[in-house]
């Protein structure tokens, strides 16, 4: 999705919800390192606060500028009661194992980004289709078109929620162990990198003699990217 909305280079306020206490040198308001962070992974984590009690649920993602889209089930009590509520969105990726010489000093590569805003949901059937739609060619450029249209049951039984960005910080840490000073000690010391990556495409059963795997899928396997 970056490719279509890339990050401008303005910052999001910091207020005290957003401000980095901890190695604040390792935080950032910046639209740019936020919006690259939510581009980077199509899981989000999504908070909110019914009756008193606090929910976090897991769902796939996707932004359009400064706007953060992601569905559900209609039937979900979580997306009907997060309608006008303020929520708290997270997106959290590892980069690595950081070793260091004494177990109080072992880290981790990260980045990190939580977003503010009130969740909105998009009712207008065809705006909810199109919405849809610029999910499946976020994940999968160039599949929409092949698939079998949505039915309007399909349509109306799966929720969409939008927010607004209204503020935001990311918190990134990338680098070796901070140990230098104890660097005379005899253990290794450094980086167990992490990567998350598609696999080797596995097709369905039943799948006719003949479908083969589209080359946009295979160009995407091969890419490297999650999206």
């Amino acid at each position: 999705m970056a490719d279509h909305y890339p990050p401008d280079t303005g910052d999001y306020p910091t207020t005290e919800r957003t401000r980095v206490r901890r190695s604040p040198k390792r935080g950032s308001h910046a639209h740019a390192d936020v919006h690259a962070i939510l581009d980077a992974t199509p899981l989000c984590h999504v908070g909110y606060v019914i009756n008193g009690a606090p929910y976090v649920t897991p769902t796939l993602h996707w932004r359009e500028s400064d706007y953060v889209y992601w569905h559900g089930s209609s039937a979900s009590r979580f997306l009907r009661a997060a309608e006008d509520m303020p929520v708290c969105l997270t997106c959290s990726i590892m980069d690595g194992y950081v070793l260091a010489r004494s177990a109080f000093n072992h880290s981790v590569n990260y980045r990190s980004a939580m977003v503010f805003g009130t969740a909105r949901l998009v009712d207008d059937i065809d705006e909810k289709t199109e919405a849809l739609r610029r999910l499946v060619e976020d994940l999968f450029p160039g599949r929409w078109e092949s698939l079998r249209p949505m039915t309007k049951q399909e349509v109306k039984a799966t929720s969409v929620m939008r927010m607004k960005i209204d503020e935001a910080s990311a918190k990134i840490r990338n680098g070796p162990p901070g140990d230098m000073d104890e660097a005379h000690h005899p253990v290794w010391a450094g980086v167990l990198p992490m990567r998350s990556h598609l696999a080797q495409a596995e097709a369905a059963p039943g799948t006719p003699d003949g479908i083969e795997l589209p080359q946009s899928l295979t160009d995407l396997i091969q890419s490297g990217r999650l999206r």
